[in-house]
Order: C-alpha cells, then sequence, then structure tokens
C-alpha cells in the first residue's frame, strides 16, 4: 500500500506578477503599468547604489520605503530590468499614452466638447476610454476596464507562484523586493486562474499517492527539470496535517476566531464568514496562532472591506480558493484609474462567484444576513469607493466590521444607527499613523505630489476619539481593535513594528480603558483570540 503524500503545512506560497509580489492593483491591466514604472525605478535604484540599498533596508524606521532588501547580485536585477523593458513594453507605451492625454486635458479642456480629443489618443489607448467631465468641467479619463482584460495588456505568463519552505516569520518585505529564484525556491508559472493551483492545495488536507503528485505535474507543470521536480517533491511529506478537532463549529450559538490583523472567522452550525483573509503558517513552538489546520472545509462567505493590500491577500486567498463559496467585495466607482474593481480582478484570476455589495445594500442567507456601511477615510482623500465596513447579523447577534474606518463625520454613525440599531460587536483599526498617501497611490499620479500635500493627506484609520465615537452611537457589550499589523508573520506585508510609546498603541491603550469604564469587554487583539456567544 502505497503511503499519502501532504504538501507541508510550513510551504509559503507567494503570488507572483513578473517576479513580485502580486496584489490587486498587478492584476488590473491599468495599474499594473503604472506599478510596473515604479518597480523599474526601484531596480534600477539598486544598481546605482546596492550599497544604500542594504543599509535602508536594515533599519526599522525605513522598511516598508523603496529599498530593495534582496541581497542578490547584480546581474540578477540587472537581468530582471531587462527582460522586463522588453516583456512590457507595451505596458510601458501604454502608461505614457495616458499620461499624454491627462497632462493636454488638464492644459486645454476647460469646459467646451471633449469630442476633438478623441482624435490626439494614442493608437495604443483608442476604443479603451471615454473622455468626460465631472459637474465642475474638470476632464478626466474613464477607463472602460472590462475591456482590459481582453487586451494583449493582460498577460498570463507574468504570473507565477514561488512556493518554498519557511522555519521562520520573516520575509523581505514584498513591495520593494521582488522574488528572485533560489536553490531553495521553485516558481510555476502557471495562470492563478488555472484550477491547479485549487488541487495542489488540497493536498494540504487530502493526500495524494507519488502517481498521482507525479500526474500533477506532467500536467500543471511539465517544463520542470529533473532537479525541480526534486525539489517540488520535497515540499511534501507522508506526515498527515494535524488537522485540529474544532475547526468546524458544531455548537448551538457563534464562535468568533481572531487569526490575525483584520481575519475573522464568525462560525455557527450552518454559515461560517471569514473576513479579509490573511492566514498565518505554522511556526515550531508558537502557538499563538490560527493556521491552514484550524480552517472549516468549507468557508461560506468571504468579505472584503477595501482593496489594499494587507486586506486583499491573493497569497491566502488562492490557498482557501476550494473551500470559498463566495466572495463579497465592495462596488468600485467603475473606470477611475485609483478604483480598480475588485470584482474583475477576483473572476480573472478564478473565483467564479463574486457578489458585488453598494452601500447599506444588504445579502441574506437563512439566519445572517451582511449588509455593506459607508467606510469613510485611510484612502487619502482620493474618490476610491471600492470600500465597505460590514456589518453581519447572525441570530439575534449583529458584529460591525469596521476595517480601517476612520470616523471624519460623526453624523454619518448617527443616520446609520437609525437603519441598522445598534451593534453587539464592534470590531475595529486604529491604526492613526498611516503613511504618506503616496506611498500606495502615488505611482498613478500623472504629475508629483508636493510634499506638503503629500504628508496632509495620509492613510490612517482611527484615533481614540473617532473611535470611542462609534461605540457611544451603536452600545455593543464588545469592542474590539484589529486590523493593527502588529503580528509578527505580517512584517512581509505590514512593515509596522510598535513600540510602547507609538501613536496606535497610545490611542487604542485609552479606548480600551474608555470602554472597559462603561462596561464594555475591550481588548487590543493580537496573534489569536476565541470568543463563544451562546
Amino acid at each position: 500500500m502505497s503511503h499519502k503524500l501532504y504538501l507541508k503545512s510550513n510551504v509559503i506560497a507567494e503570488p507572483l506578477w513578473n517576479q513580485w509580489y502580486a496584489w490587486s492593483f498587478l492584476i488590473q491591466p491599468i495599474t499594473a503599468a503604472y506599478i510596473n514604472e515604479h518597480h523599474l525605478r526601484v531596480l534600477e535604484s539598486y544598481l546605482e547604489a546596492p550599497d544604500l540599498h542594504a543599509i535602508a533596508s536594515k533599519k526599522s524606521a525605513l522598511r516598508g520605503g523603496a529599498f530593495l532588501e534582496n541581497n542578490s547580485d547584480i546581474a540578477a536585477i540587472q537581468d530582471l530590468i531587462d527582460r522586463t523593458k522588453t516583456r512590457l513594453s507595451k505596458h510601458r507605451e501604454l502608461v505614457q499614452a495616458i499620461k499624454k492625454l491627462d497632462r493636454l486635458l488638464q492644459q486645454e479642456a476647460t469646459g467646451y466638447s471633449l469630442e476633438s480629443f478623441y482624435d490626439q489618443v494614442d493608437d495604443i489607448l483608442k476604443g479603451y476610454i471615454e473622455i468626460v467631465y465631472d459637474l465642475n468641467d474638470n476632464p478626466k479619463i474613464r477607463f472602460i476596464e472590462p475591456l482590459f482584460y481582453y487586451s494583449e495588456f493582460y498577460d498570463e505568463t507574468l504570473q507565477s507562484i514561488s512556493l518554498s519552505e519557511s522555519s521562520a516569520d520573516g520575509r523581505a518585505f514584498v513591495l520593494s523586493s521582488p522574488r528572485l529564484v533560489s536553490d531553495h525556491s521553485l516558481h510555476l508559472s502557471i495562470p492563478f486562474r488555472s484550477t491547479a493551483w485549487d488541487e495542489l492545495f488540497a493536498m494540504r488536507s487530502q493526500g495524494v499517492t507519488e502517481v498521482q503528485l507525479d500526474q500533477w505535474l506532467d500536467s500543471a507543470a511539465n517544463t520542470l527539470s529533473s532537479s525541480q521536480r526534486l525539489l517540488f517533491k520535497r515540499f511534501f511529506t507522508t506526515l498527515p496535517p494535524e488537522q485540529k478537532a474544532d475547526r468546524e463549529y458544531k455548537g448551538e450559538g457563534i464562535r468568533v476566531r481572531y487569526f490575525g490583523h483584520a481575519t475573522m472567522l464568525l462560525q455557527t452550525k450552518n454559515v461560517s464568514i471569514m473576513t479579509d483573509p490573511i492566514v498565518s503558517y505554522p511556526l515550531e513552538g508558537d502557538t499563538n496562532r490560527y493556521t491552514f489546520n484550524d480552517l472549516p472545509e468549507k468557508i461560506d462567505y468571504v468579505v472584503l472591506t477595501h482593496n489594499h493590500q494587507d486586506h486583499v491577500m491573493f497569497e491566502t486567498l488562492l490557498q482557501l480558493r476550494h473551500k470559498i463559496e463566495t466572495i463579497v467585495v465592495p462596488r468600485s466607482s467603475g473606470g477611475d484609474l485609483q478604483d480598480p474593481s475588485l470584482r474583475l480582478t477576483l473572476n480573472a484570476i478564478g473565483f467564479e462567484n463574486v457578489i458585488e455589495l453598494a452601500e447599506l445594500q444588504t445579502i441574506n442567507s437563512g439566519s445572517s444576513c451582511i449588509t455593506g456601511l459607508p467606510f469613510l477615510g485611510e484612502h487619502g482623500d482620493l474618490d476610491v469607493r471600492s470600500k465597505l465596513a460590514f456589518c453581519v447579523q447572525l441570530y439575534d447577534k449583529r458584529f460591525l466590521f469596521a476595517a480601517d474606518s476612520n470616523n471624519l463625520e460623526d453624523k454619518l454613525y448617527e443616520r446609520l444607527r437609525r437603519i441598522v440599531g445598534n451593534i453587539d460587536y464592534l470590531f475595529i483599526g486604529m491604526e492613526c499613523a498611516g503613511a504618506p498617501m503616496s506611498w500606495l497611490y502615488g505611482p498613478l499620479y500623472t504629475k508629483l505630489i508636493s510634499h506638503k500635500n503629500n504628508q496632509s493627506r495620509r492613510l490612517n484609520g482611527s484615533g481614540f476619539e473617532h473611535a470611542f465615537n462609534i461605540v457611544n452611537h451603536f452600545s455593543p457589550q464588545g469592542a474590539y481593535i484589529y486590523a493593527m499589523g502588529a503580528e509578527p508573520w505580517l512584517t512581509f506585508i505590514s512593515s509596522i513594528s510598535y513600540e510602547d510609546d507609538s501613536g496606535p498603541i497610545i490611542e487604542s491603550n485609552q479606548f480600551v480603558a474608555a470602554c472597559r469604564s462603561k462596561g464594555i469587554d475591550s481588548r487590543r487583539l493580537y496573534g489569536s483570540d476565541e470568543m463563544e456567544l451562546l
């Protein structure tokens, strides 16, 4: 009898786009073209001053900056630059065409008809856009976004997943460091939408024979060399995973588990709902974390609050795709560069059942309902619509997952209270010292952002006063701080390192103390947490 083989629990699966860590802006073709220009600037800066990058990347205060962390040879980086300029030459032309038209419109479109401008659009952009005014006669380009997924700009050959084993949490910061091939990692160039990935990731819990594994390789990755096939097979073990006995909830109440950052798993005996999934890999000796082994066989709903890298995590989503029934996402504005459609992005990479919600729209399913609520702030004052807080009702309990909402206008929650009623349990992020707006959106700009404006428009969540005002409106039994990015397994994407005197720690401590003074259960979540509500 042949032994079953299982994909090891500590095998990391990093999705890549042109060897860079894949996030939503690298799937949508227009934003990908812009971010590619940023990637090239980082790589070329590294070639000019590799020692400077090496020094800067080791300073915690500069982690998250545009400093390449890979201790790689110059030749590998030069090769990536050369291949990028060749393979993505059309993407680079597209960016220049958009910027050229944008500059022209800002200079010459002053309120009269825009029809003549269509003749001045570069051929590479023709047929993909509409040129419009807002009600103040400000011109802008509206992108016909779905068309780009059928164009030469959506290239699945740029997609791959890097497999490697890990025995520690630390990884190079993904937004400034490409993933280069090494003796210990294997890049499989298979499109993200391929069901081969579902089959592979199911092997974490469902063992296969060596014959079946060879068949998978022959079908999905038949270009691997013999040494690469050997490396791939080292990622498997004959030891079955530790499937936690309590991963399915069969009680009469509601179980709420915190997986880290903004990831909550709500379970009743009938339904499971997960928010902004990021799931940790196991680390020997660390029991204060949930991993893939703690997940149920099926996740009925995944809800994504907003389109930032630490909330739409393809690394986890692709590994869970075979478990997920439905993904719920906020509806975008449709056609704005800074606000790509999450539905289109997820559909393109193989998630078929994606539901868009607008503000105050509801999904009802049996004893549960999910309602999208307005989400203000944390986007640098840009017109980004693809962001929602979610009110989830299970039985007679209401939960509000506010993510990084910044309570910029307290009247909003007064009005929402009249519609949705009291909230029993509030979860809110308090990263109130966010990065400047350019950290995320800078590569999308045509003209340089002034330092003064950039520093004033930060990606801030709620501080104490803003967050506690939400508590006062909804009168919850419990109010919890989450989405702080503090877990050690998140440094590769969050770059956050808190001290006792860090602003978000001081503000969230005030929040917890104020809640407790009113008899409200409150704490700052970290690592793992669980509560059962009967």
